[in-house]
């Protein structure tokens, strides 16, 4: 019985990525820059300014690509690098004002998007979705560091 579960929780699974990923790759999503860009962009907006290794682990990315990235979010000035005032080996990340109306645009339209489907479940199911979605994301990170 659980494997039978388990097939059709990784069905269920790839149905909704492969929905969540068809809607991502329109422009509208994200303003016009690839997705690996949007997620970097979101990510240094919501801190402010981050170095590259934490933006690496938080994406889950590997130093080289994200400094790939990153290096060509800069060429397009939607970020800019900055020393440390502190630690002048340590660079920031921070967005540029294009980056920034990018960021804003990206999280006015997601927000939007997510809050549609939020309002799409039964309003007497919608805790129990959030719960459910928090305890498979505790799973998969338990699953990921095994």
């Amino acid at each position: 019985m659980e494997n039978k579960e388990s097939n059709y929780l990784r069905e269920l699974i790839r149905l909704l990525v492969r929905e969540l990923g068809i809607l991502e790759k329109g422009d509208s999503n994200c303003s016009g820059v690839t997705i690996s860009q949007c997620h970097a962009i979101v990510e240094v907006g919501r801190s402010g300014e981050i170095s590259l290794n934490e933006l690496s682990e938080i994406l889950t990315l590997d130093k080289s690509t994200m400094s790939r990235t990153i290096n060509k979010l800069v060429e397009d000035g939607l970020v800019a690098r900055e020393l440390h005032q502190e630690d002048r080996r340590y660079i920031t990340i921070k967005l540029t004002r294009s980056g920034t109306k990018i960021f804003e645009n990206i999280e006015a339209t997601m927000g939007k998007y997510y809050n549609d489907i939020f309002m799409n479940i039964q309003e007497d199911k919608r805790q129990q979705v959030l719960e459910s979605l928090k305890l498979l994301t505790k799973a998969v990170n338990i699953n990921k560091n095994c």
